[in-house]
């Protein structure tokens, strides 16, 4: 239960920051060039409002929704979300969006767009400016990286290095890792000693997203964090900070000396040999030992998991002006990323992968973290700006495709079109809606 309040509250904190920015880029165009807005809400308000001023002398009222599914401004003669027909109807007034020339109509449209997009530049800037940039570099990862079931069923094995995808070296894991292997013909990796290449077919994405599974992870070192007095690893003379990278001659990472220790727990038998033969690496020294274990097949340490101590690390500093650029390139980047994988969300595996607020909110941290608060609210932020600039009827982005139109023919769509426009671009955002948080009710239950 806490950990789904934390989670739920990164996610209103988060939405709500995006909200205000993106309907306050509208907000500040409209103002800009004179036009009234009549109303600027956080959430949507249907029925009720759970908080409303109206400043003096404002044209303006400000309010809480209830429903937090977004939020949105009023502007003085524009066919929006409010479907406001009635106001369309009476003479055009000098104040209204409507009697404004398209140019500026065109700003105030992308007005918000623009302002999340910029507000992701600059929380990426900060971040970098506050915590720097830390990554493990693929190519020194000492095990290299364990894989899924279709990774492994195109040609990759577990323990191979990344080495780069037609011929680009890889820097870091991550979405910009991914998008490189399935988009690649071939991607190399460093095999016991030897490049080793892996085809990749055509319908990679496909496979990971029927998959569903991390496509890989890092292999880390069984590093000894403890040992208990009196059990076989202390009588063998293991100590703390050894790492133990073969087990009866075989090398072996975390995760599979795990396994393999509860393999054999579950076949032991009274016949069972329980003699080890450990190497590890103490300050750079290999050795070997042999114990014998308990019945349970328990040596009697605990593994160190602090993944800054057990892979190579790679951390840059930046000044507050060097953070700037670099948090610009960082962003553009995102976006092009996330652009080209659009394409996958038509596919019949993509659409099965579409979350609501659930998925949302499961990509923030159970324990609370500013640094990953900020960054998924800088992704969140971009996405955000993508998604409106669609040119989809109801969002922003439809409403720049008519206003482009306008500019191009020299005349405006009919109040009669927009307006069953809109009609048809909140049904389709709405049954977007509804199916992902389908979507994500049939991930809980299923």
């Amino acid at each position: 239960m806490e950990t789904f309040l934390i989670r739920a509250l990164q996610l209103i904190m988060s939405l709500s920051l995006l909200v205000i920015i993106h309907e306050g880029g509208h907000f500040l165009f409209a103002r800009l060039f004179k036009t009234r807005v009549e109303k600027f809400c956080l959430f949507f308000d249907p029925w009720f409002t759970l908080f409303k001023f109206k400043p003096k002398n404002s044209e303006t009222e400000y309010g809480i929704g209830w429903l937090p599914l977004g939020g949105y401004v009023k502007i003085a003669g524009m066919i929006d979300e409010s479907m406001d027909t009635e106001q369309m109807k009476q003479p055009m007034q000098p104040w209204e969006f409507r009697a404004k020339p398209a140019w500026q109509r065109l700003l105030i449209m992308i007005g918000g767009v623009l302002f999340n997009f910029l507000l992701a530049l600059f929380i990426y800037s900060m971040i970098l400016f506050a915590w720097g940039d830390e990554y493990v570099p693929l190519q020194k990862a000492p095990l290299g990286m364990d894989f899924n079931e279709t990774a492994k069923a195109i040609g990759f094995r577990d323990g191979d290095i990344l080495v780069s995808a037609d011929g680009v070296p890889f820097e870091r894991y991550g979405g910009d890792m991914l998008t490189s292997i399935v988009d690649a013909r071939q991607v190399s990796v460093l095999r016991n000693g030897q490049e080793v290449s892996v085809y990749i077919p055509e319908d990679m994405m496909e496979r990971l997203l029927a998959d569903s599974v991390r496509f890989a992870s890092f292999r880390y070192p069984f590093v000894i964090d403890s040992i208990m007095p009196g059990q076989p690893a202390a009588l063998a003379g293991l100590q703390p900070g050894d790492s133990i990278t073969q087990l009866d001659g075989r090398n072996i990472a975390y995760f599979d000396f795990k396994e393999e220790m509860l393999n054999r727990q579950k076949a032991a038998n009274d016949s069972t040999s329980r003699l080890l033969t450990l190497t590890y690496v103490r300050a750079g020294v290999a050795d070997t030992v042999k114990l014998t274990t308990d019945s349970l097949y328990q040596i009697g340490v605990a593994a160190s998991l602090q993944t800054n101590k057990l892979l190579p690390v790679v951390k840059k500093e930046y000044s507050f002006f060097a953070s700037i650029p670099a948090g610009v390139t960082l962003g553009v980047n995102t976006l092009k990323g996330y652009v080209s994988q659009m394409k996958y969300l038509f596919s019949k595996e993509g659409a099965k992968q579409l979350g609501g607020f659930g998925t949302i909110g499961s990509i923030f941290p159970a324990t609370w973290d500013w640094y990953q608060f900020w960054y998924m609210t800088a992704f969140l932020s971009i996405i955000l700006a993508f998604m409106n600039i669609l040119p989809i009827p109801a969002l922003d982005g439809g409403h720049v495709l008519f206003l482009i139109y306008e500019i191009v023919a020299r005349r405006k769509p009919s109040d009669k079109f927009m307006e069953r426009a809109q009609m048809v671009g909140m049904f389709l955002l709405f049954g977007l809606l509804i199916w992902a948080n389908f979507n994500d009710v049939l991930r809980f239950f299923f």
